[in-house]
């Protein structure tokens, strides 16, 4: 059986309405794990494997609409999971939906709990687009995430719990949105969690990058969009790639998995090819990313997640992408932006990773990682309890073990299609 939803052709497990009268288990609550894109989908497996060794409950993945779902099918493919339809998943009951992201959300039936798919809330966005529910009136600008128009319809507030990571959170809810802060739980951070229990596996990470005890390993991070690393600055990337000595450096190549599915992998290892010839590491858009952070000396990054995640581990943090990006000037990335240096392909690029700005005043670091969370190495207990809740269940007594990334997996540009290693 095949199914196509937003243009793609599923071949998962099918799933039928009557599902329940073919089950081998009865369980006693179904979970719909909401995954609009495979960002939303990575930190989604954050939630739902919080859940792994419960026999009353059941979890069933979905992909609502949105404009970067593209990708979503390989991803899905990967966790093996069931997959129900999303025109069937709407039509059907659930105790809990758990989602990443905004759009559509109003159309299920079930309590929902939202998570960001990224590190705070810091991006400013128009009124939603790709399947987001407006709320009534005329288009307005607001934080993506904690902003009225992806939160509220017909008046009424759509999740039933969000979820935040920092308390410092609820204060800017409240300006955006103050019908919202009821539902709002700060939680915490699953990728600052699992970066900080990371730590000291560092050399591990280093030798899956292939980084020499001599060398530091400079991470370049592109998020999506026309005003990323990627979209403005091509020059300052071929320009690592020729400058910087190999004896000194290794370098490494991380995109948003959005850039991978608006423009799709066999283009992008086309654009790439020469840089990843020329010594440059692509990690897949299917890898756990954290390793990379954790192994870093130096992350050079635009206004995406990862360099705020670098400012907890010790590494040179320094931007580059358009000074023009829209931020919420009260986020921890407009902060970071603020002070850290910028990178800039006209001049010589060693003395820049060198000189002393790029290293200075820690403290302003450190204060911006304290933003990330307020519950350091707490989301997983958090979270859990916050599902169970919701569910109106007793959560089961084992005790919740932090794990810590998976190395990184990159392409290998030397063989024919660009395989990953």
């Amino acid at each position: 059986m095949s199914v196509t939803v937003s243009g793609f052709e599923w071949r998962h497990v099918p799933l039928r309405l009557d599902v329940e009268r073919w089950a081998t288990r009865r369980v006693r609550k179904k979970i719909l794990a909401v995954v609009h894109t495979v960002t939303a989908g990575q930190r989604l497996l954050d939630a739902v494997q919080l859940l792994a060794g419960d026999p009353r409950l059941q979890v069933i993945f979905t992909v609502a609409p949105d404009v970067f779902g593209h990708g979503v099918d390989a991803f899905l493919e990967g966790t093996r999971a069931l997959v129900l339809p999303w025109a069937q998943a709407v039509n059907i009951p659930f105790d809990l939906a758990l989602a990443a992201s905004h759009g559509s959300l109003h159309e299920l039936h079930a309590p929902v709990i939202v998570l960001p798919h990224g590190v705070g809330h810091n991006k400013v966005v128009s009124s939603p687009t790709g399947g987001a529910a407006p709320a009534a009136g005329p288009a307005e600008r607001g934080v993506y995430g904690l902003s009225r128009q992806r939160l509220v319809r017909d008046g009424a507030v759509i999740p039933a719990a969000i979820v935040l990571s920092h308390a410092e959170e609820l204060a800017r809810l409240g300006r955006e949105c103050p019908e919202a802060v009821p539902v709002a739980h700060v939680v915490g951070d699953p990728c600052y969690d699992r970066i900080r229990a990371s730590m000291p596996s560092r050399a591990l990470y280093r030798q899956a990058l292939r980084t020499g005890a001599r060398q530091e390993l400079l991470l370049a991070c592109s998020t999506w969009g026309p005003q990323s690393l990627l979209g403005e600055e091509w020059e300052l990337l071929e320009r690592l790639a020729a400058d910087l000595p190999r004896e000194e450096y290794s370098i490494a190549l991380m995109l948003h998995p959005n850039v991978w599915n608006a423009h799709g992998e066999w283009q992008i290892k086309s654009w790439l090819t020469r840089l990843g010839r020329a010594g440059v590491q692509v990690i897949s858009q299917y890898s756990d990313w954290c390793g990379a952070v954790v192994a870093s000396d130096i992350i050079v990054g635009d206004h995406g997640s990862a360099a705020l995640y670098g400012t907890m581990t010790g590494a040179r943090v320094l931007t580059t992408g358009s000074a023009k990006a829209e931020l919420d000037p009260g986020s921890p990335m407009a902060e970071l932006r603020s002070f850290a240096p910028r990178l800039r392909a006209d001049r010589p690029l060693r003395r820049q990773l060198r000189a002393p700005a790029a290293a200075a005043r820690p403290e302003l670091y450190a204060r911006v990682a304290a933003r990330l969370t307020s519950e350091p190495g707490r989301f997983a207990r958090r979270m859990r309890s916050l599902i169970y809740r919701t569910l109106r269940l007793r959560a089961p007594a084992a005790r919740l073990v932090q794990e810590t990334a998976s190395q990184p997996v990159t392409l290998d540009f030397r063989v024919p299609g660009g395989a990953e290693t």
